[in-house]
């Protein structure tokens, strides 16, 4: 039997109550919208024009503590830092693989901020976005950096004669 593949999801609607239900993540991306099985056991179709983003958490259970929607210092995690920019005017900052093939076709699945909070991932419908600003790369294999060869005067220890 195949594990399941189903994540918990909160669903935050411009205009509405979040939702909030399991997806599949890998069927959950519809050419209609967002397919979520609520908690109640009901399968509802949410439109992308409705979603501002989709939340993969731990636990349902909001925590006392609000989410970080900006890096406090350069993040370390590899890939592309970005900042979204919503419809509504806020913005949201996350790391986007450095890998144009990960890329999904409605929108853009980004790594928070806060490693530590409720929030594992975070997908952001094309729909409701404005725009998408590179704020640098991380870990680029272009700046490598290169080791200072040692000095010619000093010896090395394992040199055969």
């Amino acid at each position: 039997m195949a594990a399941s593949t189903t994540k918990k999801a909160v669903v935050r609607r411009f205009d509405r109550e979040p939702l909030c239900g399991y997806v599949n993540t890998v069927s959950f991306l519809q050419p209609g919208g967002v397919e979520l099985l609520s908690v109640e056991g009901n399968i509802t179709a949410v439109p992308y024009g409705d979603i501002k983003t989709i939340a993969f958490v731990r636990d349902f259970t909001p925590s006392e503590q609000p989410e970080r929607s900006a890096f406090q210092t350069r993040p370390k995690m590899e890939g592309l830092w970005v900042v979204l920019q919503f419809r509504d005017g806020d913005a949201l900052e996350g790391i986007l693989p450095n890998n144009l093939l990960q890329v999904e076709h409605y929108g853009f699945t980004i790594v928070p901020p806060d490693s530590s909070s409720n929030h594992q991932r975070i997908f952001a419908p094309r729909e409701a976005l404005r725009a998408v600003e590179v704020l640098g790369v991380v870990g680029s294999p272009l700046n490598r950096r290169k080791t200072k060869p040692g000095p010619k005067e000093q010896i090395s220890l394992f040199d055969e004669p």
